[in-house]
């Protein structure tokens, strides 16, 4: 069965991207409270090591860069296109949105390394995990809807 299509006005494909944008901020900041937070644990210099610290410090900065990116169509928008919407900045913003998941997919996946390696104390376990769920998220947040995109092109 074939899925019914709409073509959205302009207007609506940028409420929409905005909206998406909100809606991935709160838990991006979240995480990020969480990494901060983390730093200052008296647990975190015994159980991490400095390669385990490093890690962690990757995964702050990556997070930090997803924040960035999605904060960014929304500080293009308010100084270079206040008032207007435009094609150009639906593409923009598009973009910088799905830029934004590839650091955060990192961050997430790096940090649940982290948190398995503390909780299995295996090297190899916790990064089979990091490296699962690496995989995961590329495969829903990338492989699948590129693979989408192309059937709908050519049904």
């Amino acid at each position: 069965m074939a899925s019914e299509i709409k073509k959205e006005s302009l207007e609506d494909e940028v409420e929409q991207i905005l909206e998406e944008a909100r809606m991935v901020l709160p838990g991006l900041q979240a995480l990020f409270g969480f990494q901060l937070i983390a730093v200052f644990n008296e647990h975190f210099d015994h159980a991490l090591g400095p390669l385990g610290r490093d890690t962690h410090l990757c995964a702050a900065v990556l997070t930090a860069c997803a924040i960035g990116l999605i904060m960014a169509p929304a500080a293009y928008h308010r100084q270079a296109e206040r008032g207007r919407v435009s094609l150009y900045f639906a593409n923009y913003a598009s973009r910088l949105i799905t830029a934004a998941m590839a650091p955060l997919a990192l961050a997430l996946s790096l940090e649940v390394a982290l948190v398995s390696f503390i909780v299995l104390g295996s090297v190899t376990a916790s990064s089979a995990i990091g490296i699962g769920l690496m995989l995961f998220l590329v495969w829903y947040w990338y492989v699948f809807p590129a693979y989408r995109r192309v059937q709908q092109r050519h049904p």
